[in-house]
């Protein structure tokens, strides 16, 4: 199957191009941005060798649809998706952190948490928790922004602050919006059956100053859910609970002698399974948004996606 892994553009007024993992953002005249989402399956903050089919669009089009859903309590940087692996929007100065906000005993909280850690960025965590147990309230755990190939960190509010990443005044309407989108994210997943586990969040800056989100929004590849159904009964027995996340991907991962550390090799991914990725991917998007996923042509992504941005931008 047709994937997306690298893009090569040279739009009308472009002056930068920015590689994220996922992501491949366009500067246009320094007043748009132009975010192209690939097929690209990152995991450890590794990227994988091959493209995931459907994968990019399934992330512009749920983080585009929770854009929508959420600008009534936060604003974001979202002008148009002219295509469906395309989102246009205003550029913005990005803070150099990720606000990660955690319900629930999860993924590399419980891994730290069975480590035997009771501090997680600066947030004490009570005694007799189990993995994927409610954590009281929600706690924010926020990580530093990594350049490509490097480890997001874990750090706390007091170091944000020490350090001067973020100013006091600005950091704390990043956690009045985290905590905002959060139960907001959280209302919409009950509503579908599913329980928001733990999501991350990014924000900018516009150049008038304004503080908006940016990048992505209640995706599998940012976010993790559960299904609401049975969570009580499996928790009482032990048992895992039946997720819709990108941590399926990280077990397989594990399974097979990788996680991201130093001289570990990236297991082989067979088409079979990479075909078996993109279908639960599928299924996370039919499950989140409530509606059947429609495929895009793919016969040649690349110049569907020069043609729909340049149509855009010659209006």
């Amino acid at each position: 199957m047709n994937t997306i892994t690298t893009t090569n553009f040279n739009f009308p007024g472009q002056k930068s191009v920015y590689r994220g993992k996922v992501r491949e953002v366009y500067n246009i005249n320094d007043e748009l941005l132009v975010m192209v989402a690939t097929d690209r399956l990152s995991a450890f903050d590794v990227v994988m060798p091959k493209g995931i089919p459907y994968k990019g669009q399934i992330l512009n089009q749920i983080a585009t649809k929770f854009m929508s859903l959420t600008q009534d309590i936060v604003p974001n940087w979202l002008i148009a998706t002219p295509d469906p692996n395309v989102a246009v929007g205003h550029l913005c100065e990005p803070f150099k952190v990720e606000m990660v906000i955690r319900g629930y005993v999860s993924g590399h909280a419980a891994r730290e948490y069975a480590a035997g850690k009771r501090v997680l960025c600066g947030v004490e965590l009570v005694e007799g928790l189990k993995e994927n147990d409610k954590f009281p309230t929600p706690i924010i755990t926020p990580t530093t922004k990594a350049d490509n190939g490097e480890h997001d960190m874990d750090i706390s509010r007091e170091d944000i602050l020490a350090k001067g990443i973020v100013s006091e005044e600005d950091y704390l309407v990043l956690e009045k919006y985290t905590r905002a989108l959060f139960q907001r994210g959280t209302e919409i997943a009950a509503s579908r059956g599913l329980i928001l586990v733990d999501t991350k969040y990014e924000f900018g800056k516009t150049k008038d100053g304004k503080i908006v989100l940016i990048d992505e929004i209640h995706t599998p590849d940012s976010s993790r859910y559960f299904y609401a159904e049975g969570y009580q009964e499996r928790q009482d027995k032990g048992e895992e609970q039946k997720q819709l996340s990108k941590e399926f991907v990280r077990r397989w991962l594990i399974e097979n002698g990788f996680q991201g550390k130093e001289g570990q090799q990236i297991p082989e991914m067979t088409d079979a399974y990479i075909e078996t990725v993109s279908e639960r991917y599928i299924e996370l998007y039919e499950n989140i948004i409530g509606e059947e996923f429609v495929k895009a042509d793919i016969t040649n992504i690349n110049a569907r996606i020069e043609e729909n941005v340049l149509a855009f931008l010659n209006k």
